[in-house]
């Protein structure tokens, strides 16, 4: 009879065991280690009669097939035993047992922001959404999302656009892309340098149950979750009590009190979510020095000086900015963000605006 004759193969032999979820995968691994589950007599594991009988009788059909899609380039199977599984992952109740990535799987490990919000988001909220993620972006922030329509897409295609790196985080397998309207967005974002995600083997079509497990991986490779637009029925508000339950920081943006997709963000402010308005809401709760690495070196070729005279007294649009200060829309960005932070500049609709002090005697 074939036996596992690798950790991976005894990963995949360990994710497929019914009713055998990433809590009590995380159970039965802080008494044995991986090694031992399949050394020991199944009878002797805290496990029911059909675990043990799907241990003991794998569906190895199914396993090749998973080793098959990680022979193909840029496809990687992760497990928690592994160095590139990611850090805050781990720190979850329910940590998935595997990762099926299909990009770079060292964005894992990185600093992320997740973005959620509506599937049916109304112009105003994709307009939020595009002015919170690029300078984000643009200072070196992972945006991670679950590439559905509305806020999702628009969080991923905002971060590629300002030449960031983007997760995906699907319902499905990491080779079914879900919408189908999104699948040269799904491209775009592995041929960009990010990383498509999932817990789900290569194959597994959109179910319903899976979405809410979905969320709570968003949440947990994340430092903070940022709400759009949700109503008050909304999966984003799913997630975000999944960043609240694994530590995490809640950020939400108000709307009008007749928008009923603004209606869940503002019940997240309620109960104590913080209030954004602006980038810098964002960053200065996640820009640490080992969050987010603003080099000194693009500081000094990059005096604040400088680009404060490529901004003016009214809205300035970020491509003139860009064009004035000769610099990369990354090293303006960057820059702006600290700007912004210091009260030098500010936000304002159709760009930036000097901010001018006023002494007073």
């Amino acid at each position: 009879m074939r036996q596992p004759s690798c950790n991976i193969e005894r990963w995949l032999v360990l994710s497929q065991l019914p009713r055998f979820g990433g809590r009590s995968a995380a159970k039965l691994l802080s008494k044995y280690s991986i090694e031992q589950v399949f050394s020991i007599a199944p009878a002797q594991l805290p496990l029911t009669q059909p675990q043990i009988t799907a241990l003991s009788s794998p569906d190895w059909r199914l396993i090749d097939n998973c080793l098959q899609w990680a022979q193909q380039e840029l496809c990687h199977i992760v497990s928690r035993s592994c160095a590139a599984y990611p850090p805050l992952l781990n720190e979850l109740p329910d940590p998935p047992p595997l990762l099926f990535v299909c990009g770079d799987v060292t964005l894992l490990a990185q600093p992320q922001l997740a973005v959620v919000g509506s599937r049916a988001a109304l112009p105003n909220h994709l307009e939020n959404t595009r002015t919170l993620v690029a300078p984000i972006a643009a200072a070196g922030m992972c945006i991670t999302s679950g590439l559905a329509r509305g806020v999702d897409g628009t969080a991923h295609r905002t971060a590629l656009q300002n030449k960031g790196k983007t997760i995906a985080v699907m319902a499905t397998g990491s080779d079914r892309i879900y919408p189908a309207g999104h699948r040269d967005l799904a491209h775009q974002i592995v041929d960009q340098g990010g990383a498509l995600v999932s817990e789900f083997v290569p194959g597994t079509p959109p179910l319903k149950q899976h979405f809410p497990k979905r969320n709570r991986i968003v949440s947990g490779l994340s430092l903070g979750t940022l709400v759009i637009a949700a109503g008050l029925k909304s999966g984003s508000l799913i997630t975000a009590r999944l960043a609240a339950e694994q530590g995490r920081e809640v950020f939400a943006v108000p709307g009008a009190m007749s928008d009923p997709e603004a209606a869940g963000c503002h019940q997240l402010i309620k109960l104590g979510a913080k209030l954004v308005t602006s980038p810098v809401d964002i960053l200065e709760e996640v820009m640490t020095s080992h969050v987010i690495a603003i080099e000194k070196p693009l500081q000094s070729k990059l005096p604040s000086g400088s680009l404060l005279d490529s901004v003016g007294d009214v809205a300035t649009p970020l491509d003139l900015i860009v064009s004035r200060s000769g610099r990369s829309i990354e090293a303006v960005m960057q820059q702006l963000t600290m700007l912004e932070i210091e009260g030098e500049v500010a936000v304002v609709p159709g760009g930036y605006q000097r901010v001018r002090r006023t002494d007073y005697v």
